[in-house]
């Protein structure tokens, strides 16, 4: 078994320092492509369609999803674009005065539902 050839050379402080005169090994320009083949995964999404109920403009008669509860809706009226068109209309047609009837009555105004135990959104009924 061959050893290493070493060599020793003394510096000022005196304490021998021992190096090796080896070569590094040979380098490899060769691209290695075949090692490794990687196909990328993508991940698999999963989409849940849940069907709104349809609501109208009256509380309605239903079972909570939250809650679970057999419920009759509590239902606000919220003003809509149709409302401010309705109010703009009137105005236009020099029936001003009457234009806050569109924001007093519920044709004219959205139906949102909502449980009345634990205050969930139910649905929307647009008119």
């Amino acid at each position: 078994m061959k050893m290493p050839l070493v060599q020793h050379q003394g510096d000022l402080s005196g304490v021998d320092i021992a190096e090796t005169t080896q070569n590094p090994p040979p380098y490899n320009n060769q691209m290695q492509t075949d090692l490794y083949h990687v196909v990328p995964t993508v991940p698999t999404q999963q989409f849940i369609t849940v069907q709104a109920p349809q609501m109208g403009p009256k509380p309605a008669r239903y079972t909570c999803p939250s809650c679970k509860a057999s419920i009759t809706t509590r239902v606000e009226y919220v003003s809509a674009t149709k409302t401010h068109l309705c109010a703009l209309l009137l105005c236009c047609l020099c029936c001003w005065p009457c234009a806050c009837i569109p924001y007093c009555g519920k044709s004219c105004r959205n139906a949102t539902h909502y449980c009345p135990n634990c205050n969930a959104y139910i649905g929307s009924y647009i008119g």
